[in-house]
């Protein structure tokens, strides 16, 4: 990955705090995507339990296929996940000092894939912090039926809404919140591959279906602000997250195990 670092604007700082959310055009250059790509996917294909047919899965098994922690088991993609020119823009954007990962996640969405129901994904999360931000950015082109997320602009300042995991009732009780506080819903449209965008950790999102031909592949990265500390886990899903990520701590702790490296220091 090119060592050249994203100069992030004032205005583009404005608008992920009030918005929850920012589109970042060419963060990785058309040539970086080509090299990563293949490697991404290679390990994404290898590393995917999933092998139902779509027409057997639930509505979050028909949404993506989802590998996270990818930058373990290649250091080619680690250099893509550990990028600092993608650490800086979201400690910017967060306006912190230095930040490490959660975790990485691939999110392939397959041809004919179902819609990703609205949804926090802070609510996986347990961290005693709103200082949470997910870079996602597309390795292919992504046109505009299949799109870029949709976000609720302003969402974030909710905080913790529910604690209902991505599901079809996710969908309908968070589509009838939003409507009800009259949130903007904001698309960004077609990407270009290496286009990226950056949401909060609380900022209510979905994405539609695809109904083209070809895979949405899409790398995810989340990072989080350095020192915070592990909240006690209120749901299974935050118990699972606990042992997954943050292995040998608890609650309490600082949120910096092996799995969560320092990334980006001012």
């Amino acid at each position: 990955m090119n060592s050249t670092l994203y100069d992030i604007s004032n205005v583009q700082k404005e608008q992920y705090t009030r918005n929850g959310h920012i589109l970042v055009r060419q963060l990785a250059a058309p040539e970086e995507i080509a090299a990563y790509e293949p490697v991404i996917t290679e390990k994404v294909m290898e590393l995917n339990y999933n092998d139902k047919p779509l027409s057997e899965r639930d509505t979050y098994g028909k949404a993506f296929i989802q590998v996270g922690n990818l930058w373990q088991h290649s250091e080619i993609i680690a250099r893509f996940v550990l990028a600092e020119r993608f650490a800086k823009v979201a400690a910017e954007l967060m306006g912190v000092d230095s930040v490490r990962i959660y975790h990485d996640q691939a999110l392939f969405k397959e041809p004919g894939g179902g819609h990703t129901p609205w949804h926090q994904d802070q609510i996986y999360w347990p961290l005693d912090t709103d200082k949470t931000i997910t870079m996602w950015m597309p390795l292919v082109d992504v046109p505009e039926e299949v799109g870029s997320m949709t976000f609720a602009s302003g969402s974030q300042e909710a905080g913790y809404i529910n604690k209902m995991v991505i599901s079809d009732e996710s969908h309908r009780t968070l589509a009838q919140y939003i409507e009800g506080k009259g949130f903007e819903q904001v698309s960004h449209g077609a990407m270009a591959a290496g286009d990226a965008t950056f949401h909060a950790g609380w900022t209510l999102h979905s994405a539609p279906g695809n109904p083209t031909e070809h895979i949405r592949k899409v790398m995810t990265v989340i990072y989080m602000a350095d020192g915070v500390r592990i909240a006690e886990p209120d749901s299974n899903a935050r118990k699972n997250d606990l042992a997954s990520w943050f292995p040998d701590l608890q609650p309490g702790d600082v949120a910096a195990s092996r799995l969560n490296p320092v990334v980006w220091s001012r």
